[in-house]
């Protein structure tokens, strides 16, 4: 078995037709692009179906990949992200965005608690928030979108993406203070 040293390697194998060389590809960034799609749908399977699509819309456009531009890993991000958008848009998660009613804002945050959560605390934190807010949360402060950006992708106003992430850091706030996610979450849906 050959060792590819370098995605640009890779890449240039698979569109030779080596199909080994996807394999190798996909065992290299499959992980880290399945922890994408984890921030966005909660659910295991549906994160899964989810990368194997991502993964198609890679393999198809693979020929459209300019190293120029970016690092592999950073545009085959981008197509996870938009095939996780694109799974929420069909499951018409964004129409009751405003729906939602917001909890308290007066929160605050106590630096202790802050500095005593765990990554897999926030992760879960995170996790929990509803899709609405998880999404925007995730590509604001996560992948680095701006607002424009995120009302574009997500088909809603500015100022809705500017709202939800603020709802999100508020929720957040509220699961670090009680420091116990599984019941903090106390949203209702009208």
């Amino acid at each position: 078995m050959q060792t590819y040293k370098t995605d640009i390697n890779l890449i240039n194998e698979i569109l030779k037709g080596n199909q080994a060389a996807f394999r190798d590809l996909y065992d290299r960034h499959s992980k880290g692009h399945m922890l994408t799609c984890l921030r966005y749908v909660k659910n295991r399977s549906e994160a899964e179906d989810v990368l194997q699509e991502s993964y198609i819309m890679i393999f198809k456009n693979l020929d459209k990949y300019d190293p120029s531009k970016s690092q592999f890993n950073t545009w085959s991000n981008r197509v996870v992200i938009n095939t996780c958008l694109m799974n929420l848009r069909k499951r018409n998660v964004f129409k009751d965005f405003d729906n939602i009613i917001d909890i308290s804002s007066k929160l605050t945050v106590n630096a202790d608690a802050v500095d005593n959560l765990s990554l897999q605390d926030l992760t879960n934190f995170i996790t929990n928030l509803p899709k609405g807010y998880r999404t925007v949360f995730n590509m604001y402060v996560i992948d680095g979108y701006k607002h424009s950006e995120i009302a574009e992708y997500l088909k809603i106003s500015v100022s809705t993406s500017k709202t939800q992430l603020m709802k999100a850091k508020q929720m957040l706030q509220g699961m670090i203070i009680s420091n116990d996610y599984s019941q903090s979450i106390s949203y209702v849906l009208i």
